[in-house]
């Protein structure tokens, strides 16, 4: 079974979690990133993209 979730939906979530939680750490200030880069769409998105592309699908492979 495959469940596919948008970048954004789960960047959204996450930074929603982090602002309620008031968590200051290294893993809020990443997905809150992550959600500004996602819904931005800068000119960095294709290598930011490629990059979270990559490691989605090597936490795929290990399930393999």
């Amino acid at each position: 079974m495959i469940l596919n979730i948008s970048a954004v939906l789960l960047f959204g979530a996450a930074s929603a979690f982090a602002v309620k939680t008031k968590s200051a750490g290294g893993g809020a200030a990443l997905a809150l990133f992550l959600f500004g880069f996602f819904t931005a769409d800068t000119g960095a998105y294709e290598p930011i993209h490629d990059l979270v592309q990559a490691f989605a699908t090597a936490l795929s492979d290990l399930g393999n």
